[in-house]
């Protein structure tokens, strides 16, 4: 666990116990030990995860059951993991956790407003918390990323990457699109019609082929539409799935769109395809007709 803490003197380390709160290198030198002593549990039980990141800075909350040799009872612990970049990897720059003990014990009262108004949502129906409608799903990928890092260190790496990030955000912004996340050294965004997925996917190649400063990136681009799911901020379905696959199979520079996407936009003069030998997609079933977007001018 030491080799993902930060080096930072903000590090800060927060236990269930009464006076287990530490700071910066203390923590680095003594979590090995701290995580040593607890006993090896006979019920270990992932109850929820999740993570979020929003530039470099990153959080992610956990809930888990755990029932440890000699008690009869499970206990739930909650974690809360703090993450700031440092270079290109994620460092935790803070961590809490903590055994949940009911309000009434700690205040004389239960606090259900919360709770309510779950309990409302879930009454009312999906829709409050999931929509689902027709969109055009973009996935970028930078070819031969891993080298690059390893080439140019994690400093350099991680400003780059950033920057492209940026470039990105804005072209996708300009054309009514959503930048859903960055994957890694890819991006997942989304479009309210294929038109304007193309033409930001275009606009995106030109961008970086122009950039002046090396390197120059080499971005393969795939796009899908079709019907996706929207649950907390992010979205689902095979339509993502698709997109990402067939980005994948692209080479630096190519826009490879499936033939779904090419039919929505049939008869608009601004789009040039050139359909190549239909593929078979990792996890999808038989073979896919797929077009390359001719962008170069």
């Amino acid at each position: 666990m030491r080799d993902f803490l930060s080096i930072a003197d903000e590090l800060r380390f927060i236990g269930t116990g009464e006076g287990e709160f530490w700071r910066g290198q203390a923590v680095r030198d003594g979590v090995s030990g701290f995580f040593a002593e607890i006993p090896a549990p006979i019920v270990f039980e992932e109850i929820e995860a999740e993570a979020f990141e929003n530039g470099e800075t990153g959080w992610s909350s956990f809930v888990h059951k755990i029932q440890f040799v000699g008690f009869d009872e499970p206990v739930f612990y909650r974690t809360v993991l703090i993450f700031v970049l440092e270079g290109a990897a994620w460092k935790i720059i803070n961590r809490h956790a903590s055994v949940p003990t009911p309000n009434i014990e700690l205040v004389g009262k239960e606090q259900l407003a919360i709770q309510k108004l779950v309990d409302a949502a879930r009454e009312e129906g999906p829709e409050l918390i999931q929509a689902e409608g027709l969109a055009s799903v973009l996935f970028t990928d930078v070819e031969g990323s891993t080298t690059l890092a390893e080439t140019l260190g994690d400093q350099r790496w991680s400003v780059l990457i950033e920057n492209h990030f940026q470039l990105l955000t804005s072209i996708i912004e300009r054309h009514h699109g959503q930048f859903v996340k960055s994957l890694g050294d890819g991006t997942l965004s989304v479009f309210p019609s294929a038109k304007e997925a193309l033409t930001a996917a275009v606009k995106i190649q030109k961008a970086v082929a122009s950039t002046p400063e090396e390197p120059v990136f080499g971005v393969r681009i795939g796009i899908h539409t079709g019907d996706v799911v929207q649950s907390r901020g992010d979205f689902f379905g095979t339509v993502v799935n698709k997109a990402s696959r067939i980005t994948m199979i692209g080479g630096a520079g190519e826009i490879l769109v499936s033939d779904v996407t090419r039919t929505m936009v049939q008869g608009i003069p601004d789009f040039s395809f050139f359909v190549i030998e239909p593929r078979r997609l990792k996890g999808l079933h038989g073979h896919h007709v797929l077009c390359r977007l001719e962008w170069q001018s």
